[in-house]
Order: C-alpha cells, then structure tokens, then sequence
C-alpha cells in the first residue's frame, strides 16, 4: 500500500468520476489528497495559469478546489500543500470521456497526468468512454475495473 496519492481531473472538483476515483485510491493508499479545479477544465490540455491568481479553497480534510487548469492543480498540490510529504501518485480522473487519438492532445485529463513525470513521481490517466447519452450508470464500472487494473 502506498502513503499518499495526489488525485486530480478536468471535469472539476464535484464530477461523479473524481468520487469514483476518489474510492478506488483509498484501496490503494493511506492517504488520499484531492486537489481539482473548481469549475470543469476539459480541453485545456497542459495548460497552466500565468495571467490570474490561482485561489486554493480548502473543501474538506485533504481536498482542495483550485481557480486553474489541471496542471496548476497538480503542482499546487505536490510543490506546496503536500511539499513536506510528496505523493507516491498523481492520478487524475475518471474523466468524462475516451481520451483517444487527437483527444489527448487537448485533453485537461492528460494535462495533469502529465504533470507527474515533471515532478518526477509515478502517474496516470483514467479516462471512462462511453457510447451512452448519459455517463450516470458508467461511473460503476469505472469502479469495478479500475482497481484490478492499477
């Protein structure tokens, strides 16, 4: 078991794909960070905040809103709130979405996950495509398989 994966997304911080997540991360580590946009971040690809103030609003016991991109979430959570104690993993997800081919150039998903090799830690993107109008009954297989997988 790990000690503390950092967890992130596009979607933003009350997507039904970052609980899901959120779940499969407690059966991974003692400790699970949530820092994630506060309003969804999708297309945003690598992006990072240079022209406005990045606001952190604390939404519980380590889990934290942000005012920026994927990647700002990313390096907010490992390079200052959890600075003393690094994360073993940045995840970032379960996203909305296949996250295929040309996607993943502009996928805000990618983006954070990518932010992981930067500080040199282990990471990963869990994208859930669906063929379906809706993503509601999607998120309990995000559940099911992720963990198996990872």
């Amino acid at each position: 078991m790990l000690d503390r994966i950092l967890l992130t997304n596009d979607d933003g911080i009350a997507a039904p794909g970052l609980a899901v997540l959120e779940e499969i991360a407690r059966g991974l580590a003692r400790e699970v960070w949530v820092v994630a946009p506060e309003h969804d971040q999708s297309g945003v690809s690598h992006a990072v905040s240079l022209h406005h103030p990045i606001r952190v609003t604390e939404r519980g016991a380590r889990r934290y809103g942000i005012t920026g991109t994927p990647g700002d979430c990313a390096v907010i959570g490992v390079c200052h709130l959890m600075a003393e104690a690094p994360p073993d993993l940045l995840l970032c997800g379960v996203n909305r979405g296949a996250n295929l081919g040309m996607e993943t150039v502009f996928s805000g998903t990618v983006g954070g996950a990518m932010r992981g090799p930067i500080a040199r830690m282990s990471d990963g993107g869990l994208p859930q495509p669906s063929a379906q109008a809706s993503y509601a009954s999607c998120w309990r297989s995000a559940g099911v398989k992720r963990p198996a997988s990872m």
